[in-house]
């Protein structure tokens, strides 16, 4: 099995070994922290978001749907994030005003650090879940590479 370039990777609470963003070139794990399509980006320049997805073979509206059923799952809708859930949002461990002030109302009973890896923990999950949704033949070797690999 291939190893991952640990450049790419991230020892973070509640999840070892974590990719980094997507558009820095991190393996299919990264699209956790993609934000929702059909909006325009900061960094849209850079954005590999679409061009993954299309490599895996899953759709935008499928994108969209195993997040926000995940949100739903979860409990992580919030008017408080940039798109309506704490799934879309970034990996930015030191700090998102909005993920962050929306983590703390969704788990007033832990500290930052208990709700940050928790926050981890379930992108972890959520990064699962889009890794079992690759349709493409060729993606979906790797994507279960990688499950084999993490999970």
């Amino acid at each position: 099995m291939t190893l991952l370039d640990s450049e790419k990777l991230r020892d973070i609470p509640g999840w070892k070994d974590a990719p980094i963003h997507i558009c820095m070139n991190a393996d299919y794990r990264g699209l956790t922290f993609c934000c929702k399509p059909g909006y325009s980006l900061t960094f849209a320049f850079k954005c590999k978001r679409d061009e993954i997805l299309e490599e895996l073979g899953i759709s935008q509206e499928e994108f969209i749907a195993i997040k926000e059923t995940f949100s739903k799952k979860n409990d992580w809708d919030s008017e408080l994030t940039c798109f309506g859930s704490l799934s879309y949002c970034c990996m930015r461990k030191n700090g998102c005003p909005r993920r962050d002030a929306a983590l703390e109302k969704r788990y007033p009973q832990k500290s930052r650090e208990e709700y940050m890896k928790t926050y981890y923990e379930k992108k972890k999950e959520l990064a699962k879940i889009i890794l079992e949704a690759v349709k493409d033949p060729k993606a979906k070797k790797r994507a279960k590479e990688l499950l084999d690999l993490y999970y």
